[in-house]
């Protein structure tokens, strides 16, 4: 622990490693300091076992870097040894075999380079007999155990070599790579016997023991978790209109959490999803059901694939959404940069699926629908939750913020839509129109919402007296329904660019017309016909939140 101070005071931080020295210098001086018992000098220590020196004396803070390397065996700067890592390792793999790559996997290149001083690439391999085994189970095994790089070959199918990061270069490395080779080889065995073992029963006969599985203590188990899925999912099945899928979402989602309780996912929890698909494919399921039962976790990160069917695209979505309907339902939201469920990443996820594969699922619907089907309780938050992800999402494509705004004002629930809306806003704003129709809906809108008219009113066209009012109706009445028929047959910009036709008319008719009438029956009348042209120029969005 180090405590120091601040402009605002006093800190205290944690310090991971025992500290035996302390170097500050200014140039060729000393600054005096105390730090953890520690006073500050020049002599520092390089590496443990391939320094030149025992101690070394930094002459100067310019050499330090170039001091340490030469003499210390220590390559001080994170990005040099990273940068040299990655280059030794595809180095490595070409020497091998100009058809192997090391896996790209930057957290492992990450921790490894945290780990040497002055790293040294060698090749070990195992026996070839082990790749029978699913080679996701293998990789992770050498990544995450042993701090290896698999190699794969042009088609991304694993070797039975790998590449080890070593903080040491001696003369015969032949000792170290062989040490590797007999570490690695009984994490291999145990994936291979928990492959077999599993494989002896179906899929079916894991999913008694999920009913033993707590997904939440206020939730319960896995098994009512499967329950509530396919409930969402079936209600996916009857809003997409795909009735046919439905034995295959049934069977998916009754399949889905079938490997939580199997020996290689219980090792390798990373697994689930992935070794539901072997299994599935070992007993002659179809591959359709077998990839949309890995599929159904994806997306599990940013830029990761998408789920490769329909029916896998149903049960994600489904997953996705009991996960956020069940963990609002009893206050398990996040809260500042804590997201202990990795809700935002399900959110993103449905998101990115609809809008990737312009699957037309009215999500508010479904949601709603989801809650009462499974009595959860529902959530005030989570429809802000949502909102808020959709806004951050499409700022993250590039979207104006504004523009986002008032597309989202205008709550249709289809998620697929909203980049085709947002394109077409973008083009509507070019248009020299623009600004005053967004300037005249925020002036229409703010006099009906002063009016407080509280039920929809209907235009008398035998209350029309003035001749701006009537050319307004009469070319509303026409822009209305044409960009109507535009907006269902989902041609945005058409539909925003029938809009044009009204400008000059509403100029006209608030130039003319005084909307509050003393005659009650005219104001009213006058009401309706803003009500009216309120209503058909926030179809595609909320044409006031453009207004500057």
């Amino acid at each position: 622990m180090m405590s120091y101070q601040l402009a605002d005071g006093w800190t205290t931080v944690y310090f991971v490693r025992p500290a035996h020295g302390l170097v500050i210098l200014h140039g060729a001086h000393i600054i005096d300091a105390n730090v953890l018992g520690i006073s500050s000098n020049r002599t520092t220590f390089g590496h443990r076992f391939e320094s030149k020196k025992e101690i070394i004396e930094i002459q100067h803070a310019d050499q330090y870097k170039e001091q340490m390397k030469a003499e210390g065996a220590v390559i001080v700067s994170f990005d040099e040894r990273k940068a040299l890592i990655k280059n030794a390792l595809n180095e490595k793999a070409a020497h091998l075999s100009n058809q192997l790559t090391p896996i790209d996997d930057e957290d492992l290149l990450d921790e490894v380079t945290a780990l040497v001083e002055y790293p040294n690439i060698l090749a070990g391999e195992f026996e070839s007999k082990f790749l029978d085994v699913p080679q996701e189970c293998l990789i992770l095994s050498m990544k995450a155990n042993q701090k290896y790089f698999p190699l794969i070959d042009k088609n991304n199918k694993l070797a039975n070599q790998f590449l080890i990061v070593s903080n040491i270069s001696p003369k015969n490395s032949d000792l170290i790579t062989q040490g590797n080779e007999k570490v690695i080889r009984p994490r291999l065995s145990d994936a291979e016997f928990f492959y077999s073992q599993d494989k002896k029963k179906p899929l079916k006969e894991y999913l008694s023991q999920l009913a033993h599985i707590v997904y939440h203590n206020k939730l319960g188990s896995q098994a009512e978790r499967s329950e509530r899925v396919k409930t969402i999912a079936s209600l996916i099945v009857k809003n997409l209109n795909q009735t046919k899928l439905l034995d295959a979402v049934i069977l998916t989602c009754d399949l889905s959490k079938a490997d939580l309780s199997s020996n290689m996912v219980g090792e390798f929890p990373e697994l689930q999803g992935i070794m539901g698909r072997y299994y599935a494919l070992n007993e002659k399921i179809s591959d359709e059901i077998a990839f949309a039962i890995e599929d159904h976790y994806k997306p599990r990160f940013s830029g990761d694939t998408l789920p490769r069917s329909t029916v896998g695209d149903i049960v994600a979505i489904a997953d996705k959404i009991e996960t956020l309907i069940g963990l609002f339902s009893i206050g398990e939201k996040p809260t500042g940069d804590k997201d202990p469920f990795a809700l935002r990443r399900q959110v993103i996820g449905i998101i990115r699926i609809l809008t990737e594969k312009n699957i037309d699922l009215n999500l508010n619907t479904v949601i709603s629908e989801s809650i009462q089907a499974t009595k959860l309780a529902e959530s005030k938050d989570l429809n802000s939750f949502i909102y808020d992800r959709l806004s951050n999402f499409f700022k993250d494509q590039g979207y104006a913020a504004l523009d986002i705004e008032a597309v989202l004002a205008i709550e249709s629930g289809l998620i697929n839509e909203i980049p085709k809306r947002l394109n077409a806003i973008k083009e509507f704003l070019l248009l020299p129109e623009s600004e005053d129709l967004a300037s005249a809906n925020k002036r229409v809108g703010n006099i009906l919402k002063k009016a407080d008219v509280k039920s929809s009113l209907k235009v008398n066209q035998s209350l029309l007296k003035d001749e701006a009012e009537i050319n307004l109706y009469n070319t509303l009445d026409f822009v209305d329904a044409e960009s109507r028929k535009e907006y269902m047959g989902k041609n945005y910009s058409g539909s925003l660019k029938l809009l044009c036709k009204l400008k000059n008319p509403i100029d006209q008719f608030f130039k003319d017309v005084m909307v509050n009438d003393e005659d009650e029956s005219l104001k009213m009348n006058r009401l309706a016909l803003l009500e009216k042209l309120y209503s058909a120029m926030n179809l595609v969005a909320d044409l006031s939140k453009l207004s500057s």
